[in-house]
């Protein structure tokens, strides 16, 4: 889903705690021994070459904190009421600033822990730099969420078999990938899905990546969910 995707990266920081009714909640235990901590709509901190987003952005969202040892290890408990939108994409991100053909390699490993229950996805959030293009890559999903756009047929690349969904916000172009079967755990390459979408199906151009982020947009987690993002690594070169 990634209809208004485009506010997660234009928000203002230091909007309004409150702006979109977010009430502060008690988060889960991890979050009390953590490096960092937030419960702001907009709490952000950088960690080792990532930055940590709590990123409370659509409407009706609940209760929300993001906690983190490192930039790669954090999680996020979340309690957003039995609605349909998304709620929020609390993430982690990678800065790259590399245009596709100068890119040798973009590779990431992740291991998350998501709950059996509520409404979201776990996925890798791509932009370029000029904001014109939206490539996600949805490693799980569960409840009642679904991508943008039309389906386009499946394709193997960077180590996964995906289902390929493109669409059109508004805003911005969105390029889907949802993983034909959830992974908790894994490497993508993910540079061979940049070349499939500029060479093989001509959809963008040399585009610069800005950064890759990866988290979960949660649009349902009634009574508080546990996210937790055991390890992640963002490589490029």
């Amino acid at each position: 889903m990634a209809r208004t995707t485009l506010r997660r990266l234009r928000v203002a920081l230091f909007a309004p705690a409150l702006a979109l009714g977010v009430t502060v909640g008690v988060s889960s235990a991890p979050a009390q021994a953590a490096v960092w901590n937030s419960c702001a709509q907009w709490g952000n901190t950088s960690l080792n070459g990532y930055t940590l987003y709590n990123n409370i952005w659509g409407s009706g969202a609940g209760s929300q904190c993001i906690w983190a040892n490192s930039g790669t290890n954090w999680g996020v408990w979340a309690n957003h009421p039995n609605t349909g939108g998304i709620k929020s994409y609390p993430n982690s991100k990678k800065v790259i600033n590399k245009s596709i053909t100068s890119l040798s390699s973009l590779t990431s490993s992740y291991d998350v822990s998501v709950p059996s229950s509520g409404a979201y996805n776990t996925s890798y959030d791509i932009w370029d730099t000029a904001y014109d293009y939206e490539i996600m890559l949805w490693v799980n999903y569960n409840g009642a969420v679904g991508p943008l756009g039309s389906h386009q047929g499946n394709v193997s690349l960077g180590g996964h078999t995906w289902a390929v969904y493109k669409g059109d916000n508004g805003a911005n172009q969105v390029f889907s990938f949802l993983r034909t079967s959830d992974s908790s755990s894994g490497t993508v390459n993910i540079l061979p899905v940049l070349k499939w979408i500029k060479d093989t199906k001509g959809w963008m151009g040399n585009e610069t990546i800005g950064d890759v982020q990866f988290g979960y947009e949660i649009t349902s987690s009634s009574g508080g969910l546990n996210f937790t993002t055991n390890n992640l690594t963002v490589s490029s070169r």
